[in-house]
């Protein structure tokens, strides 16, 4: 068992420098040993650790970064770089010289994530916004994640999980929800049976639509599957004159199950062709019926004309179905019953703006109603933006043309942010495997602070989109941690678009 030397720190540090003063000079180890009474291993480590400090103190400068940088540098890179625990260590080691061991990592994180809770549970935008509601499936499939984001700022307002997906879940998120201040005018799903029981529940007057996406997704599945039934039948036909031609010339016909009709197989084909011409006019009928504006010979359509298009659209399908070849029929039967089940909350978004519609006809009048719907339509050909379409119309109806085209970009017909959500969540999946409730709320705070770098919602925050002009920009500071020491500057363009958002 080892002894201490009964020595202070001042004189062991006063031995160390007057060995590293001394450096290389032969005998000086030894001579201090006899005088001191301390053997020349514990002389060597004495001088190797003074060494070590000394270079930390003036030659490694990564070291001495500050806490609250090293913080920064955890959580950014847990949240940002899709990093485990382990691997947050080796990145701070090798590109800031830093090593922090697990647990402190752990410990850095539990903290953000238990302020990132306290942020979900506090904050709601100032008005009814529109939301996108669906879940995200954990890896082994016995729980999800439920989500409710915002449809126009993408902005992430209840992430919970992983729960049971039933009506109980989502009725209990959308009531906490509720209480946190969290108000809604319009909510938008894949139109699951959970999701559709809790909104009828919780908001039972509300607007409850249908994502289209989805829908017509499923259409255009089934079409494509026709028509590569068609395309293999048309494969074969070759084969079957072949096959005939063995008939006729007196030979057997070759395979186990040889088809040598060949005006019975052209007459599928017809048959299937046919059916496959029909069912692509119905999938453009139905686009035309889900647009957001739909124009006639009498103008703008109104929502009861929709209802009855959408609702021929239907009976025209359920005749097809009746009339397809025997191998489709039961393909078209399952597309006119999901079709027929998602009927009552395809059109939710009409009434609104057919009210904003008939508010301002007066103004336009029924024409000119029509005329901004049919420029607003096309203004990709006409590769106009709003200030271009509202400038080319008469003076006096700039002001209702733009509450028009507002009107009809901000109509809800989509989950895609929700979707778009769930693309920022599964690497994280990949990574960790479960997300607990704190690294979900955690990635929502990040999402909801980040600035957009591009598109239509370039220099903005999906909390700024959504109302809140004076949130700040980084989320680290959000939560209470220290500014970045090097903060990124702000663009003027940007300071005045916020000033601009927030009169």
């Amino acid at each position: 068992m080892g002894q201490h030397h009964p020595s202070t720190p001042e004189q062991r540090a006063q031995w160390a420098s007057q060995m590293l003063a001394h450096d290389h000079e032969y005998g000086v180890i030894t001579q201090l040993s006899t005088t001191i009474g301390v053997s020349r291993p514990t002389l060597y480590a004495w001088k190797a650790r003074a060494r070590q400090a000394l270079e930390q103190a003036f030659c490694d400068t990564s070291t001495t970064a500050s806490t609250a940088s090293v913080t920064r540098h955890i959580l950014t890179l847990l949240v940002e770089g899709h990093a485990s625990y382990a691997n947050i260590q080796v990145c701070l080691h090798r590109l800031t010289g830093c090593h922090v061991s697990i647990g402190t990592i752990s410990q850095i994180v539990q903290q953000a994530q238990a302020r990132a809770l306290q942020w979900m549970a506090t904050h709601a935008p100032p008005n009814e916004r529109a939301l996108a509601l669906d879940e995200i499936y954990a890896n082994n499939r016995q729980g999800a994640y439920l989500n409710v984001v915002d449809v126009h700022s993408c902005a992430v307002w209840a992430a919970e999980g992983p729960l049971p997906v039933d009506a109980e879940s989502w009725t209990v998120l959308l009531l906490l929800a509720q209480d946190r201040g969290l108000m809604w005018h319009t909510t938008v799903s894949d139109g699951g049976d959970a999701v559709r029981s809790a909104c009828q529940t919780v908001d039972p007057d509300g607007r409850h639509g249908r994502d289209h996406w989805h829908l017509l997704h499923t259409f255009s599945q089934v079409q494509q599957r026709l028509a590569r039934r068609v395309r293999t039948l048309q494969e074969r036909t070759p084969t079957v004159e072949r096959q005939a031609a063995r008939l006729a010339a007196g030979l057997k016909p070759r395979g186990g199950k040889p088809r040598t009709d060949l005006e019975a197989h052209q007459a599928e084909i017809a048959e299937l062709e046919r059916t496959l011409k029909e069912l692509r006019t119905l999938g453009q009928c139905l686009r035309e019926v889900l647009a957001v504006v739909v124009l006639d010979r009498d103008g703008v359509q109104a929502a009861t004309r929709r209802e009855q298009n959408l609702s021929v659209v239907l009976e025209l399908l359920s005749e097809l179905h009746s009339t397809a070849p025997s191998v489709v029929q039961a393909e078209l039967k399952r597309l006119h019953t999901h079709l027929r089940l998602a009927q009552p909350s395809l059109l939710p978004f009409v009434a609104p703006l057919e009210a904003v519609q008939q508010a301002l006809c007066p103004v336009v009048g029924v024409d000119g109603l029509a005329l901004i719907a049919w420029a607003w339509l096309r203004r990709t050909v006409l590769a106009w933006d709003t200030e271009q379409l509202v400038a080319s119309l008469p003076q006096a109806w700039h002001a209702a043309a733009r509450v028009l085209i507002q009107a009809w970009e901000r109509a809800t017909r989509a989950s895609s942010a929700v979707e778009n959500w769930h693309s920022i969540v599964r690497p994280h999946l990949a990574v960790h495997r479960v997300l607990s409730p704190g690294l979900l709320a955690l990635l929502a705070v990040w999402h909801n602070h980040r600035v957009f770098t591009r598109g239509v919602h370039a220099g903005f925050s999906p909390l700024q989109l959504s109302g809140m002009a004076d949130a700040p920009t980084d989320w680290l500071v959000a939560l209470g941690f220290p500014p970045a020491e090097h903060p990124v500057p702000v663009v003027q363009n940007q300071v005045r678009r916020l000033v601009t958002l927030a009169a």
